[in-house]
């Protein structure tokens, strides 16, 4: 996880659909994975959508974190259990390439970081892997994650062991002190070799977050090719995933000129994407002006996530938006992170991780709303074999992961339990029961919205309003044939009804996202 950001994440625009592939995914039985056209299919050429979690194994000890705290088995089955189906697990350079950690076991790397109480807590928590060397350590982790049918993308994420990232820190950009380009070549040989036949082993992301002072979009195209063909020729059963420049959210040199490779349908992209990305945009400006500028990028994002205290308001507005554009564009993502807290980090034991889905313990959810609300994230909206019924809209608010369901009155609900939707020309919001057609009818201020056969009337032309197009308004008449413009709400049970509409521009502190509902297309039955 990048410390800070350089640049506007809403850079990455790519000129052809072949450059927006990446995998989704449902089990480790779906391997191997190939790219078609802006998917990642299995064998039989249905969608595999990757709903990830991020698990760091690269910091000082180079052993997967929690496992001091809970077995493996028990936080591969939580893994599981929280609708994941994959994990993005990081790994350092150094664990391959470096002879001082060649016969190091977990024992000894706890030892010599003078991590007395995590040994003895990690020999009894999981007493099969304390005396592994940290590679047979990291393979067990792998098998374990195995065990649960997770799919596993391998990450290098930096070369030397510690946290990541900063400008100069060394491990940036090649020609950087630990990141010779040879050297790199090689670990990734080594690691493709070592899980090559391994079938929850998916895919390798080649580096994360490239980024420092000698960054140059000519070094890009002449080194990561290179790790692509090294990783393909060592095992090419897995996806080879190649991240962008400063630190994941520059993709946009794509537009000129595209990666030329000897093997066809592995190749994809990631791209990060934190509410720090764009400084704190998210409260200086109007939210449906920030949200606005955020459409299209890489449907890989390896990277997202926020403080799930809840007190980082940037970090809250920035979700919301997040939310509406991963349901609209339906990418495959890892969250950040698994992890409730690091053996070590920056010198200091023990350390909190807020942005982690677990808790201190790694025994409980650090925020379970928010586990819920992407909840809705984790199964694919559409893409090939994703079917069941024809192609129509879901109604999705953001703001809490649900979307319309019902006829009467409309509530929020599951999306898997969702009204099938469709918008026409005419800006009708129309829908089917018992075959025949309805439509949705404004009401007046305050009232629950309808659902009704009128649908000429005035109050059922809806329109996509604010910077956003996420205020979904229509007009109602009110005293002596006055009209006014409202808005779709959300009522405290979870009723829709119309509201004035609010937040349209301008004001950066009001909060516009009890309004928020996007049209989402999908073919989910």
């Amino acid at each position: 996880m990048a410390s800070f950001s350089l640049f506007l994440f809403f850079t990455f625009m790519t000129t052809t659909t072949a450059l927006l592939v990446l995998a989704r995914g449902g089990a480790a039985s779906a391997a191997p994975l190939y790219s078609d056209s802006r998917w990642v299919v299995n064998h039989g050429g249905q969608r595999v959508k990757l709903a990830c979690v991020n698990w760091v194994s690269h910091l000082d000890a180079v052993v997967a974190e929690g496992l001091s705290k809970q077995p493996l088995d028990v936080i591969s089955k939580r893994i599981k259990s929280m609708g994941f189906n994959c994990v993005r697990l990081t790994w350092p350079l150094y664990l391959v390439t470096n002879d001082s950690y060649a016969s190091l076991t977990v024992r000894n790397s706890f030892r010599r970081l003078g991590l007395v109480e995590s040994i003895a807590a990690f020999e009894a928590k999981n007493p099969h892997i304390i005396d592994l060397t940290l590679i047979k350590a990291f393979q067990a982790v792998v098998k374990g994650l195995g065990d649960e049918n997770l799919m596993v993308i391998l990450d290098n994420h930096l070369t030397r062991p510690g946290w990541c990232c900063g400008n100069t820190d060394g491990n940036g950009f090649f020609g950087d002190e630990f990141f010779d380009p040879n050297l790199w070549i090689e670990g990734l040989t080594k690691m493709a070799t070592i899980f090559r036949g391994v079938p929850n082993v998916v895919g390798m992301s080649l580096r994360n977050e490239l980024r420092g002072p000698k960054q140059n979009v000519p070094d890009w195209f002449r080194y990561m090719p290179k790790g692509a063909e090294a990783v393909h020729a060592a095992n090419p059963e897995v996806l080879v995933i190649l991240s962008g420049l400063s630190f994941d959210l520059d993709l946009s040199f794509l537009r000129n000129k595209q990666v030329s490779l000897t093997f066809k349908r592995k190749l994809v992209y990631e791209a990060h994407w934190y509410g720090f990305s764009s400084g704190q945009n998210w409260v200086t400006r109007n939210l449906n002006e920030a949200c606005g500028q955020g459409q299209g990028f890489p449907l890989f994002v390896s990277e997202f996530g926020m403080d799930l205290r809840g007190g980082n308001l940037n970090d809250v507005r920035y979700f919301h938006c997040l939310m509406a554009v991963a349901a609209e564009l339906d990418f495959d993502w890892a969250l950040w992170s698994l992890v409730g807290s690091y053996y070590i980090r920056e010198g200091l034991k023990g350390t909190s991780e807020v942005f982690g889905v677990l808790d201190e313990e790694w025994s409980r959810l650090r925020n379970g709303s928010f586990s819920r609300r992407i909840s809705a994230l984790q199964s694919p909206f559409r893409g090939p074999g994703v079917s069941g019924g024809s192609a129509h809209k879901v109604m999705f608010h953001p703001l809490t992961g649900l979307c319309v369901s019902g006829v009467g009155p409309l509530t929020l609900g599951s999306c898997s339990d969702s009204v099938g939707w469709n918008y026409t020309n005419q800006q009708i919001v129309s829908t089917k029961k018992d075959t025949k057609d309805l439509c949705l009818q404004a009401a007046e201020v305050g009232k629950e919205v309808r659902v009704g056969n009128q649908c000429l009337d005035a109050n059922s032309k809806w329109e996509m309003i604010s910077d956003s197009k996420m205020h979904i308004s229509s007009k109602v008449v009110i005293k002596d044939n006055n009209s006014t413009v409202v808005c779709l709400d959300v009522d405290s049970n979870n009723v829709v009804v119309t509201n004035a509409c609010k937040c349209l521009s301008t004001d950066p502190n009001c909060d516009p996202t009890s309004q928020w509902f996007k049209l989402v297309d999908t073919t989910r039955a």
